[in-house]
């Protein structure tokens, strides 16, 4: 089959979303760059399409010195006012000033627990939440695991994580897995 006559979830629509959903979206994450890169990602989500941020990933990737928390950590108010002013990526002041804070939380969660990924997935019981949604209208918004994860990471300096966003991290980097039933990547990775 190719990938254009594979049965896939019902969101993805363009060469771009297509490609994350298939190989990416909701496979389990372990590296700290990928872990921050999703927050970050997620975060300058807010409001809009997951679309939108699939497009600009690139320009967001050059911006954040390839979502390096240290470096990102490290960013005084010359590189934010130039960030303001980079086309390529949301220009919303608190969006980008949260990337600054969140670093810096990423950072003592590392310091504190080793690795944010040993962190993450020690909150949600070590291991991928399966689903089994037929259809859109089957996968919430936000659950009490999203919740609790929103709290936590509040509790420790971190801004744009509301339990809509935190859900939507869940999902990209594999906490949950909220492929539909009928779609070829629940059969790929059904425990």
């Amino acid at each position: 089959m190719t990938p254009k006559e594979l049965i896939r979830c019902s969101w993805p629509s363009n060469e771009l979303s297509i490609r994350y959903h298939d190989e990416e979206w909701g496979v389990p994450v372990h590296d700290d760059r990928t872990w921050f890169e999703f927050l970050i990602l997620e975060g300058a989500q807010a409001g809009l399409s997951w679309d939108t941020i699939l497009r600009k990933r690139e320009a967001y990737r050059a911006a954040f010195d390839n979502f390096d928390p240290a470096k990102v950590a490290r960013y005084n108010q010359r590189k934010l006012d130039a960030l303001l002013k980079n086309a390529g990526i949301i220009r919303n002041r608190l969006k980008i000033a949260s990337a600054v804070a969140n670093a810096k939380a990423f950072l003592a969660i590392q310091k504190e627990f080793g690795s944010f990924d040993h962190y993450i997935w020690d909150l949600t019981g070590g291991k991928p939440k399966v689903n089994r949604p037929r259809s859109m209208k089957d996968i919430p918004a936000r659950t009490p695991e999203s919740d609790a994860i929103s709290k936590a990471l509040r509790k420790r300096g971190f801004n744009f994580v509301g339990s809509t966003i935190c859900y939507a991290f869940m999902q990209a980097t594999g906490l949950v897995d909220d492929h539909m039933v009928t779609c070829f990547r629940k059969s790929q990775k059904m425990p």
